[in-house]
């Protein structure tokens, strides 16, 4: 019997997880996905990403951890909040996605200090998280009504 390599495995893996998520003929979506803030705190986790990807070539190996561990953190507690089914578990979890984007804020501020980032964009980038944040306050806000 062969045993089939690594890679084998993974694309089976990956190839069984696109058949799963199929349903119809459409892909399944989950709640958060409709959520702006949701929408936006993917988008600037994904331009972290880059920059992490960037700081991994300089082998700023900590760095590009801290800031992706940081980026994810915002849209997954959206995420997870989202799954609640009571009002105040799911505010808990905003308030814990918008500590993040202060964390993701920090790293970047630091970041730029240090050269890694620049200040242009690093401009750009906390006028997002800052918008993020509002988003975020709003929404908790509507969520407590």
């Amino acid at each position: 019997m062969d045993d089939p390599g690594l890679g084998t495995l993974r694309t089976q893996s990956a190839q069984r997880r696109a058949q799963s998520v199929m349903k119809g003929g459409n892909m399944i979506k989950f709640r958060f996905q409709d959520l702006k803030i949701w929408q936006l705190a993917i988008q600037i986790a994904d331009e972290l990403f880059d920059i992490a990807d960037n700081l991994e070539k300089r082998r700023l190996y900590r760095f590009a951890e801290q800031l992706r561990g940081a980026a994810m953190s915002a849209p997954n507690n959206i995420a997870e909040g989202s799954g609640s089914s009571f009002k105040k578990e799911f505010v808990q979890f905003l308030n814990m996605a918008r500590r993040s984007t202060y964390e993701s804020a920090n790293i970047s501020i630091l970041l730029e200090k240090r050269g890694l980032v620049p200040t242009e964009y690093l401009a750009q980038l906390l006028d997002k998280l800052d918008h993020l944040c509002r988003q975020i306050t709003n929404f908790q806000t509507s969520l407590k009504k």
